[in-house]
C-alpha cells in the first residue's frame, strides 16, 4: 500500500494593506530573502512533507516560482488563484487540491506564508498528532484576561485564560474532510468565517473534536537564553525564564517554543486545574 501524500497548502494572498508597504508582506524581504523564502524552506527540509501548493494573486505566480528555484524548493508543485478573503484563497486552494489529487486525499497542513518560524517540531507534531487523532489544530494558550461584553462599554463576566487558546497554523486536516467542510458551509451559506479552525466549529458544531498542538510562547524565552547565555539549553520553563530580570530595552512580542505536545480534545470541558501546565 503506498504511502499517504502530505501536502502542504501555503496561504499567500494577502494583500498587506495594515503593513502600508509597496508589497505584501509575505513578499517583504528580510535579510535579503522575502519571508515566503524561509516559510518554503522549512517545509522542504521536512523529510515527510511530499509537495507543497501555494495560494497567491496571479500576478505574483512569477515572483514566487522565480523565489522557490532560487532557495531550490523542489517540492513546490501548482500555485492556485488567491480569492478575496484568506477563506476565500482557501477555498480556492482545497478545490485545487481536489480537483489534482481527490481520489488520493492526501493529509493537508495549511499554513500561512507570513509565519516562517514553523519548526520541524511542530510539524511532525502535527503529523502524529492527525495520524492518531484525524486533526491537529496548533495552538497557544492565552496569557491574557478576556472580558465578555455584548454592547462593548459593560461586562459582567470575564473567561479564565487557562480555558483560551489561540488558533495558530498549521492546522492539519485529510482532504475530504476539508472538502466536506466548505461543501457544508455553502449549503448552509457559511462564507465568511475568520479562518478555517472556525469554519470547521461551525460547520461541525460539537460533531467533531479538534485536537489542540499546545505551544509555549514569549519572546522571553528566546531573550532570557541569550540573555543568560543558555545557548543549548532545552529548559524554557517560565520559572527559569523569569528568574531573572529582562532588561528594559527587550522589546514585547512572541515567538513559538514548542513544548512537550500536549494533544487534547477542544470541546472537552477543563478546570483550570485539569488544564496541562
Amino acid at each position: 500500500m503506498d504511502k499517504p501524500l502530505n501536502v502542504v497548502l501555503l496561504l499567500a494572498g494577502g494583500h498587506g494593506f495594515r503593513m502600508h508597504t509597496d508589497r505584501p508582506k509575505q513578499f517583504i524581504e528580510i535579510a535579503g530573502e522575502p519571508v515566503i523564502s524561509y516559510t518554503l524552506q522549512a517545509f522542504q527540509r521536512h523529510h515527510e512533507i511530499d509537495r507543497i501548493y501555494v495560494v497567491c494573486n496571479p500576478e505574483w505566480n512569477d515572483f514566487v516560482k522565480t523565489t522557490a528555484r532560487n532557495g531550490r524548493i523542489s517540492k513546490l508543485h501548482t500555485l492556485f488563484p488567491a480569492g478575496d478573503t484568506s477563506i476565500d484563497s482557501l477555498r480556492n486552494g482545497i478545490a485545487g487540491l481536489y480537483a489534482e489529487l481527490g481520489e488520493q486525499n492526501p493529509t493537508v497542513l495549511t499554513h500561512e506564508a507570513v509565519r516562517p518560524l514553523v519548526s520541524d517540531e511542530i510539524i511532525s507534531l502535527n503529523l502524529d498528532t492527525f495520524r492518531t487523532h484525524g486533526n491537529a489544530v496548533t495552538a497557544v494558550r492565552s496569557q491574557e484576561a478576556y472580558m465578555v461584553s455584548p454592547d462593548g462599554i459593560s461586562s459582567e463576566r470575564c473567561i479564565p485564560r487557562e480555558l483560551l487558546h489561540r488558533a495558530q497554523t498549521p492546522i492539519t486536516f485529510s482532504l475530504n474532510d476539508l472538502t466536506e467542510a466548505f461543501r457544508r458551509a455553502s449549503q448552509i451559506r457559511i462564507s465568511r468565517s475568520q479562518s478555517l479552525y472556525t469554519l470547521i466549529t461551525e460547520v461541525f458544531p460539537l460533531k467533531k473534536t479538534l485536537h489542540l498542538i499546545r505551544l509555549r510562547t514569549q519572546l522571553q524565552a528566546y531573550v532570557a537564553r541569550r540573555h543568560r547565555n543558555l545557548e543549548g539549553s532545552s529548559d524554557l520553563s517560565e520559572t527559569k525564564v523569569n528568574r531573572k530580570p529582562l532588561p528594559d530595552y527587550f522589546f514585547a512580542g512572541k515567538i513559538t517554543v514548542t513544548r512537550p505536545p500536549h494533544v487534547m480534545p477542544y470541546f472537552k470541558q477543563r478546570t483550570p486545574k485539569d488544564s496541562p501546565g
